[in-house]
């Protein structure tokens, strides 16, 4: 047990909220999310609710804090800090902030406080330049919701294993079990290790539950795959058939891929590579590597520009985007010289997480939280979820993971990343001005109190405290736009696929919410629910311009750390401003990525579906009361905050 202390909130305060109705988001979207992915079971079997969500999180994120004190001999006043508590507590109710998506699923498990923090982490990122090791710490991290960014760094060479005489390994059902018997493989072909074949008769069938973590196994098969298509790189390498790169990145798309389907946790990872290597500048184009099709979706890719030359390749990187929108740019001059814009700080990192909000040195990782302006009813509100957004980012980082490696980095660097969202909805309400003002006097309100919480907690000021996520399925919880992005359209379906194994499922059907075979997926739903932005400009009513005008601004004002976006453009009609767009914008900002619109896409189903105002007041009339105090019986999805799918909503 690594967390021995515990903080509780006074009982009467905790009826009190439990007697409260939380206003979630999107007409009862946000509540059916909520519900599908981070409502738990209590330990009596009954499930949570809201206030009892809230509750576990407040109540882990100061057991986190009174532990550290404890152990480090600190004074812990519980009358001072149960105050705050509560404060933060009705803070968090009300949605002026939230933790990230693995803060609210699993904040206050015994599974945090048996086995550490490293599930609590948004962000991850690794160097490649040994393969074997950084392989294995991927998957840890990955298993565990991480994403993770990874180089092709890899240099050293590896030999074709001998396979006449294997050795037979039994895997142990466990994450560890998993990992090592990767390990085992890589090390035969980088590390002149013996050559395994392997025994998964001990690993749980499908559908077996996973105590601790939550969710249902997938079986063996997805690890078996994993196997198979790992020996089949490694081999093809030795043999000289795909080169460095491709080895690098089809061993770590490989290993997501894995992760992705075998467990119910969404993971992602970004690939960082030279502008200079027209292999990775081609990783996506599956005409010419067709073999990467089945795992080359598992990363975003960026370009890494750090010398002069890197820049000239901009009309090359241009004309890549128009046609699919890779790679994403990462300016590593200003990720190692700037916090915010024309800031210094200087910083050792030269990787970035996979959404591109965080930059990280290797094995490092990053904790992230979120505020919600327009959600808040006055400036003490607003500065009051400052400052709990920034106490949660920074405690969490006083909890050490289960790696040595990760743990010396985090504690010298306490990196965080305060984040906004709803920021387009807050322009339409005060403008950018003022915003801008607010920004720049807010970025100084989360450094004062980091400072202060770090001092009293005897740890280092974190290195840098801010950033802009791309948010995902909280911002939906809150119903607000996604970090700084457009809404697709202010009125719109959206659609949420659950499996049919998972109690919500039925639950939903019987309340009447509209739904619908999954025409792409078997034993999975669909259900409708119509939302409404209170933005009224959609992205396709905003240039590519705008939006990197916007990026610039908030790099300026508020992010320390890196800004997650995604420009949308009109391949028609921005497509050939492209190299102009990056030739002015990429030396004041750290990361961006693109994405075209051209002709708009339709397909049966699609996640979220653009509808006028007559047909979204129409089925809302239509939508039934979802009396939610007969749900119970889940554990939650513990989706992963950063996903391929977060990072482009």
């Amino acid at each position: 047990m690594i967390v021995t202390e515990r903080f509780e909130l006074e009982a009467s305060f905790k009826n009190g909220l439990r007697r409260q109705k939380p206003r979630f988001g999107f007409n009862g979207f946000g509540e059916a999310i909520y519900y599908r992915t981070y409502s738990r079971k209590k330990r009596d079997g009954t499930q949570e609710h809201w206030a009892d969500t809230v509750i576990r999180v407040v109540e882990g994120i100061l057991s986190i804090r009174k532990n550290h004190y404890k152990q480090e001999g600190l004074t812990w006043d519980e009358s001072r800090w149960q105050t705050f508590a509560q404060r933060m507590a009705r803070s968090c109710f009300a949605m002026h902030w939230l933790p990230p998506g693995r803060g609210l699923w699993i904040m206050g498990t015994d599974y945090v406080y048996e086995r550490g923090s490293a599930p609590l982490y948004n962000c991850g990122a690794v160097d490649t330049s040994d393969l074997v090791d950084s392989a294995e710490w991927a998957m840890d991290m990955l298993m565990s919701g991480v994403g993770v960014g990874f180089n092709t760094a890899w240099s050293t060479e590896a030999r074709m294993p001998d396979k006449s005489a294997p050795r037979l390994y039994v895997i142990e059902d466990s994450k560890e079990g998993w990992i090592k018997s990767v390990r085992l493989l890589l090390e035969s072909y980088c590390k002149n290790g013996p050559f395994y074949r392997y025994d998964y008769s001990k690993i749980r069938p499908a559908g077996s539950p996973i105590h601790g973590f939550g969710g249902t196994a997938s079986g063996p098969g997805p690890l078996r795959e994993l196997h198979a298509r790992l020996e089949n790189i490694m081999d093809r390498f030795c043999r000289g058939e795909i080169n460095r790169t491709r080895c690098i990145a089809d061993v770590f798309n490989a290993i997501g891929v894995c992760v992705v389907a075998g467990n119910v946790r969404r993971s992602a990872e970004i690939a960082l590579g030279s502008p200079h290597d027209e292999t990775f500048l081609h990783l996506k184009d599956y005409e010419r590597f067709p073999d990467r099709e089945e795992i080359g979706w598992m990363s975003n890719n960026s370009v890494v520009l750090e010398h002069h030359e890197d820049f000239v390749k901009l009309p090359q990187i241009a004309e890549l985007i128009r046609h699919n929108g890779e790679p994403g740019i990462l300016n590593l001059v200003n990720v190692q010289k700037y916090g915010r814009f024309k800031e210094e700080i200087p910083d050792r990192a030269w990787l970035t997480n996979p959404c591109g909000e965080i930059a990280l040195e290797s094995y490092e990782l990053c904790n992230l939280a979120e505020i919600f302006p327009t959600r808040c009813p006055s400036d003490e509100a607003f500065k009051e979820a400052v400052e709990f957004a920034t106490f949660y980012a920074i405690t969490v980082s006083l909890l050490p993971t289960h790696r040595k490696e990760t743990n010396a980095v985090v504690a010298r660097n306490r990196r965080t990343g305060v984040s906004i969202s709803g920021i387009t909805d807050w322009i339409e309400r005060i403008g950018v001005a003022r915003m801008t003002r607010i920004l720049r006097d807010t970025y100084k309100q989360v450094r004062a109190v980091n400072e202060s919480l770090a001092k009293e907690a005897g740890i280092p000021v974190s290195l840098k405290v801010t950033a802009i996520k791309p948010s995902g399925t909280i911002s939906l919880l809150a119903g607000v736009s996604p970090g700084m992005h457009f809404p697709v359209s202010r009125y719109a379906i959206r659609r949420l696929r659950v499996g049919n194994n998972q109690k919500i499922t039925q639950f939903l059907i019987e309340a009447g919410v509209p739904h619908m075979p999954d025409a792409y997926s078997e034993n999975t739903t669909v259900f409708e629910f119509p939302i409404r932005y209170d933005n009224p400009r959609s992205v396709d009513q905003v240039s590519a311009w705008e939006q990197f005008a916007l990026l610039a601004m908030l790099q300026r004002e508020w992010s320390d750390n890196m800004v997650s976006c995604t420009i949308n453009f009109d391949r028609e009609k921005e497509g050939g401003q492209i190299e102009h767009m990056l030739a002015m914008f990429a030396p004041v900002i750290k990361s961006a990525s693109m994405l075209p619109r051209g002709v708009k896409e339709v397909y049966e189903q699609m996640p979220i579906e653009p509808i006028t105002k007559e047909d979204y007041e129409k089925r809302i009339k239509r939508m039934p009361a979802i009396d939610w105090s007969r749900f119970g019986g889940s554990d939650g999805a513990g989706e992963g905050f950063c996903s391929i799918l977060a990072c482009n909503t």
